[in-house]
């Protein structure tokens, strides 16, 4: 192997650099600061759904991809005992530190389900594991969708999220501008000081030559809203 295959591509090391607020996690999120808190340092019985957060610290991509996951989750209706359980089954049988980011899931009612290959990479099956009941198996035709915010690539991490859902053409990819929700390309934060410095529609347009509807929707998705 050569040094430049033995080198990580740069955006890797992205991936654990702390570059998110909480305020900010959570308003992509569409959940309050206070909850991405107790999730990250509940001290239930049942303990926090994402432990290990540094307090003070903002979050890494991989832990903002988890408390997105969280969040998808919970409005699926699935509680933060069983999230809590799922990822300690994921983290402890997979030996993945943010498992809800860094592995490919899929959905059937509120289960969370993982291929068996992902487990037990020699073994050529469609079973899938019920991550959230101890290892119980179920059956991949039953599944008809996973998750509709996340793509995933390169071996299986949600490497972009669509915060705003995939009608909007808002994504987060720590490979474009550093992590920055983006639009085109631009980032979200750069078309919004564009307009609080009083500039036009028409102007950020053509500047970033951006059609109308791409610059309401990064507007819109930074919370100012164009009457």
């Amino acid at each position: 192997m050569t040094t430049a295959e033995a080198r990580p591509e740069p955006w890797r090391r992205r991936l654990y650099l702390p570059a998110y607020r909480v305020s900010d996690a959570a308003r992509y999120a569409g959940v309050s600061p206070n909850t991405v808190a107790y999730w990250h340092y509940s001290t239930s019985a049942v303990g926090p759904a994402l432990p290990g957060k540094e307090r003070r610290e903002p979050l890494s991509y991989l832990q903002l991809i988890e408390v997105a996951f969280v969040a998808v989750c919970r409005r699926l209706g699935m509680s933060l005992q069983r999230l809590q359980k799922t990822r300690e089954y994921a983290r402890q049988t997979l030996n993945s530190e943010y498992p809800f980011a860094e592995l490919r899931w899929r959905t059937e009612g509120v289960h969370l389900l993982l291929r068996l290959h992902d487990i037990e990479p020699t073994r050529e099956t469609d079973t899938l594991i019920v991550a959230d009941a101890a290892g119980q198996m179920g059956w991949a035709p039953i599944i008809s969708e996973r998750f509709a915010e996340f793509d995933y690539e390169d071996g299986g991490i949600a490497i972009r999220w669509h915060p705003a859902g995939r009608s909007a053409p808002i994504i987060i990819d720590p490979r474009i501008s550093f992590g920055a929700p983006t639009i085109r390309g631009i980032p979200t934060w750069a078309i919004r000081g564009r307009n609080t410095a009083g500039e036009t529609i028409p102007e950020i347009q053509e500047d970033f030559d951006l059609d109308e509807e791409d610059v309401l929707a990064a507007l819109e998705f930074e919370g100012i809203r164009i009457a």
